[in-house]
């Protein structure tokens, strides 16, 4: 499978980027494609290291102002003109999404995939990996929204949150039938 994980590319500290690797290990010896942004630094080093050594292989997006820190080694790398074409190429050539902690920009990424979903435009599953509690307000907010009628379609129709990486990837597997 084909998982495109939206991430943060800063440099963070070790309950973020321990089960990050744990995702990336188990991703890579699922024999599982990682599709990222391509940067080799932070986070997205943390998996694209974990993945690769795990046996994985890397298909990184990148764009031409962040090519001096995209991943020399992948597997491939794709240069996008701008931010708008990476985000569509990334979600095109993958087969599911998991969202992984990050700032404005994943929360960009994360909310364009729920908002194709939301109007059956993609039907690839999403994963929002909560670790360490970094998004109990994004998923209190997201219940707010169906609760209050916002949402035209169930919360779990759009995205399953995991708490842990083994839980993460075992509903992309199930939700693929590799499983």
């Amino acid at each position: 499978m084909k998982i495109c994980v939206f991430l943060s590319a800063a440099d963070l500290d070790d309950r973020y980027t321990r089960p990050a690797r744990e995702f990336a290990e188990l991703l890579g010896k699922g024999g599982h494609t990682l599709v990222w942004g391509g940067s080799d630094v932070g986070l997205m080093k943390v998996v694209a290291d974990g993945v690769q050594a795990a046996g994985g292989r890397l298909l990184g997006v990148t764009v031409d102002f962040l090519a001096a820190v995209a991943r020399a080694d992948a597997d491939e790398m794709v240069i996008a003109r701008d931010l708008a074409e990476r985000k569509a190429l990334l979600l095109e050539k993958a087969d599911a999404v998991v969202i992984m902690v990050g700032g404005t920009g994943t929360l960009d990424e994360a909310t364009e995939i729920l908002e194709l979903k939301k109007h059956g435009k993609t039907d690839k599953p999403v994963v929002l990996l909560n670790t360490a509690g970094f998004y109990d307000g994004l998923k209190e907010q997201f219940r707010r929204m169906e609760d209050e009628g916002f949402l035209p379609r169930p919360l779990t129709d759009l995205v399953f949150f995991a708490e842990e990486a083994v839980g993460a990837l075992a509903y992309l597997e199930e939700s693929q039938g590799t499983r």
